[in-house]
């Protein structure tokens, strides 16, 4: 089905190249995620409203027309060029930070108040009440949502292979049309995405028992596959779900 020429010279790379953009969308993602949660939470109506509206306008948007956008109407508008796979990156990136804020802000929201109320008995600034109280016991409640999230962006990466990217989606159609076979390349596909969003999950089901542990939670015990598990109280309140 596949000739050594063609799996070391596209498909390889390809993989390599849907790993980078998960990576990479997902770090964005994350750096983007918190400091826009925690401002949803802040006591200031302007400070919740900017925040919310970035939430708002991405949660509403295509990432697929945003990266649309980025890619094909950012460039000869400002006068600017960059590759493709940087419009994929910062679309997803954006996209998914929005639906991740909401994580945090639902995990932070979930923080018993007495435990808020301590921190001022205390005298903690409120930078100080996030750092030591809210935040580690909002933590390990965040990873479930996350984990969900991270499958989720993973098998969104597909989309960059529509700006040219050459991710293994792309590579994968390239070798349909040349061999004009659909049943065996699109079945390999689907198995390494199973495999990349499975081995994912059993990371953050360590992360999640680590943190557990560090706060003095007990973690559940889980088998093989232990990332299917009913919702959390975080998923209930964010949601993790996020539309193409």
């Amino acid at each position: 089905m596949m000739s050594s020429e063609f799996f070391g010279n596209w498909f390889l790379p390809g993989i390599w190249i849907t790993v980078q953009v998960t990576l990479l969308s997902a770090a964005l993602a994350f750096v983007i995620a918190f400091p826009i949660g925690v401002l949803r939470t802040n006591r200031l109506w302007i400070v919740r409203f900017l925040a919310g509206a970035y939430f708002e306008i991405f949660r509403s948007t295509s990432s697929l027309v945003f990266m649309f956008w980025i890619a094909f109407t950012v460039p000869p508008v400002f006068n600017i060029s960059f590759q493709p796979m940087f419009a994929g990156v910062l679309a997803l990136g954006i996209t998914y930070g929005a639906y991740a804020s909401e994580i945090v802000r639902g995990a932070l929201a979930a923080v018993p108040p007495a435990q808020r109320e301590a921190g001022i008995a205390l005298n903690f600034t409120p930078t100080q009440r996030l750092r030591r109280i809210e935040l580690p016991q909002a933590w390990p409640e965040m990873i479930p949502p996350f984990n969900n999230l991270l499958i989720e962006l993973l098998k969104g990466t597909s989309l960059v292979s529509l700006i040219a990217v050459g991710d293994m989606t792309f590579a994968g159609d390239l070798l349909r049309l040349v061999k004009n076979e659909s049943a065996p390349i699109y079945t390999l596909l689907l198995a390494l995405y199973f495999v990349f969003a499975f081995v994912l999950t059993r990371g953050m089901r360590l992360l999640e028992r680590h943190a557990k542990k560090r706060v003095g939670q007990a973690p559940a015990q889980t088998g093989l596959f232990g990332g299917m598990r009913a919702k959390s109280s975080i998923d209930a309140v964010a949601g993790t779900g996020a539309a193409k």
